[in-house]
C-alpha cells in the first residue's frame, strides 16, 4: 500500500513538472464605436455601429510548451468577430485571423504551418501611423485596396521561417502552397520580409509574389469587388500574377515619430498594370494620450486620371493600461479615373468615427 501511495506520489510529481512547462493563455480585444461615413455609397450618409475601427475585435488561444534545450511547440488561433452584433469576422472562419503550430528556439529561429501573416501585412503594421485601421488606414489604400485581400494580408495552408533577432535584424521567409492537383505553383505565393530595429530607427522591407490571386486585369485596369474601392468591372482573364514591393522606415525623435513608406504593385493578365503608393505620417504622445496623422498616395500608372488621395488625424486617450478611447477623420480625394474609399469614379469620401477598445 505505502508503495503504491509512494509511486502515485512520483507520478504526481512529474505530472506536476511537466504540466508547470505547458503555458496556455486566452487574450482578446473588443472594440467597438460610432462611423459617419459620407462618400462610400451611392445612397448617400450612413451611420452606423462598427466593430473593430481601431483594432479587430479578436479571441484568441496561444500557447507554449517547452521541449527543452532552447526548444518550444508553439501554436495561435485567433479568431476575428464582429462586436455590434456577434457575427464572425473574416469571411465567416471560426478562426479567420491566426490559425498555425509550429517550434520556435531561441537559437535558430522559428518555424509555422498554418494560415498566417505576410511579410506585407507585417511590414505595413510596423510602419503606419494609424496601426493599419481607422480613417488613416494604409492598407486600404495599398496597391489600391488589394493590401486588404489574401494571401497579400494573410495567407493560408503557409510555411514561414523567422531568424532569431541578429543584433536588431530580422528576416521572415514564407510560401503558401497552391493545393492544386497537377500545377504545383498555381495558386501559390512566396514572400520575405527584412527588418532592422534598433534604437530610434525601424526599417521594414518587404516583397511578394503571388500566382491566381482572383484578379481580373484588363486594359490597365485591375478589378476584385467593389468593397475595396476598384475601378469599374472588367472583364479580363481572372487569376492574375501579383507583385508586391513595399519599403518603410520610422524614426522616433523624441517629441514625435516620422513614418515614411513607398509601395510598389505589379499586376499581370491579360494586361498588365502598375501602382504605385506613397504614405507619409507622423505620430506624437501628448502626456498620456497619442496624436497621428498621415497622407496616402496612390497612384494608378496606367489609368488616366488614376490618382487618389487619402488624409487622416487620429487620436487616442487610455483610460487604464487596457482601455482606451479614440477619434479619427478621414478625407479621400480621388480623380476622375478612381474610387478609392468611394462609391463611384471621382467620388470624395469623408469618415469620421469614435470608439472604445479594450484588450484583454
Amino acid at each position: 500500500m505505502k508503495k503504491s501511495l509512494l509511486a502515485l506520489a512520483v507520478l504526481g510529481a512529474f505530472a506536476g513538472a511537466a504540466n508547470a512547462q505547458t503555458s496556455v493563455s486566452i487574450y482578446g480585444i473588443a472594440d467597438v464605436g460610432v462611423k459617419f461615413d459620407n462618400g462610400g455609397s451611392t445612397a448617400g450618409r450612413q451611420w452606423s455601429l462598427a466593430s473593430g475601427q481601431q483594432s479587430g475585435s479578436r479571441i484568441g488561444f496561444r500557447g507554449t510548451e517547452d521541449l527543452g534545450g532552447g526548444l518550444s511547440a508553439v501554436f495561435t488561433l485567433e479568431n476575428g468577430f464582429n462586436i455590434d452584433d456577434g457575427t464572425l469576422g473574416n469571411g465567416g472562419r471560426l478562426f479567420g485571423r491566426q490559425a498555425w503550430v509550429g517550434l520556435d528556439s531561441k537559437a535558430l529561429g522559428s518555424i509555422k504551418f498554418g494560415r498566417q501573416y505576410s511579410s506585407v501585412y507585417n511590414a505595413l503594421l510596423a510602419i503606419d501611423p494609424f496601426g493599419i485601421n481607422m480613417s488613416g488606414d494604409a492598407q486600404a489604400a495599398y496597391g489600391y485596396g488589394i493590401g486588404k485581400l489574401d494571401p497579400i494580408a494573410r495567407s493560408d495552408n503557409t510555411i514561414t521561417y523567422a531568424t532569431p533577432n541578429f543584433g536588431g535584424f530580422t528576416a521572415l521567409l514564407g510560401y503558401k502552397l497552391g493545393e492544386q492537383a497537377g500545377a504545383f505553383n498555381a495558386g501559390s505565393s512566396k514572400f520575405v520580409g527584412l527588418g532592422y530595429a534598433a534604437g530610434p530607427l525601424n526599417v521594414q522591407l518587404a516583397y511578394q509574389d503571388t500566382n491566381a490571386l482572383g484578379l481580373a486585369v484588363t486594359g490597365g485596369l485591375a478589378t476584385v469587388t467593389n468593397a475595396i474601392g476598384l475601378s469599374a468591372a472588367g472583364t479580363g482573364a481572372v487569376g492574375a500574377k501579383v507583385k508586391n514591393t513595399f519599403a518603410g522606415a520610422t524614426y522616433d525623435f523624441g517629441v514625435a515619430k516620422a513614418h515614411l513608406a513607398f509601395g510598389d504593385t505589379k499586376l499581370q493578365g491579360t494586361a498588365d498594370s502598375t501602382i504605385r503608393n506613397y504614405m507619409l505620417g507622423v505620430s506624437a504622445p501628448i502626456g498620456a494620450d497619442s496624436v497621428f496623422a498621415s497622407w496616402n498616395r496612390v497612384d494608378l500608372r496606367d489609368v488616366a486620371n488614376g490618382k487618389a488621395n487619402q488624409y487622416a488625424v487620429g487620436y487616442s486617450h487610455p483610460l487604464s493600461k487596457r482601455t482606451n478611447l479614440y477619434a479619427s477623420v478621414g478625407y479621400t480625394r480621388n480623380d476622375s479615373g478612381v474610387r478609392l474609399n468611394a462609391a463611384t469614379n471621382g467620388t470624395s469620401d469623408r469618415t469620421a468615427l469614435v470608439g472604445v477598445r479594450h484588450a484583454f
